[in-house]
């Protein structure tokens, strides 16, 4: 679903797929050097990964089972964050901060989705 006022995707396995998708795009447009070798591997990594977390988490066995897979996404958004980080001390691009904007985004929603979830258990 796609709110056309904001422009955010709202259906999370679309938008963390989005996500990655742009990840990879924006990794394929770093100069490759024996310093960004390394972090551009551990973005795509990361920054790919939470999606497929995401999915595992969407069709979870148990609501313990939903917490912990969504926790894992929680970790990876951070992650993302991070190399992000790293990446922009060796490139000056425009969309370091969106792609990071968004990791802190998706980061926040999964912390809100695990404590919906925790509050509900009890």
């Amino acid at each position: 679903m796609q709110n056309k006022e904001v422009g955010k995707v709202f259906d999370l396995v679309e938008r963390t797929s989005l996500f990655g998708e742009k990840i990879i795009t924006f990794s394929q447009k770093i100069p490759k050097t024996v310093v960004t070798l390394p972090l551009i591997n551990q973005l795509v990594k990361a920054g790919t990964s939470i999606g497929a977390n995401y999915c595992e988490a969407d069709c979870a066995e148990s609501r313990n089972d939903y917490i912990h897979k969504v926790g894992i996404c929680k970790k990876e958004a951070r992650e993302t964050e991070y190399w992000l980080r790293m990446i922009a001390l060796t490139v000056n691009n425009e969309s370091i901060k969106e792609l990071s904007s968004e990791a802190k985004q998706l980061r926040l929603i999964f912390v809100s989705l695990i404590n919906k979830s925790k509050q509900n258990q009890n």
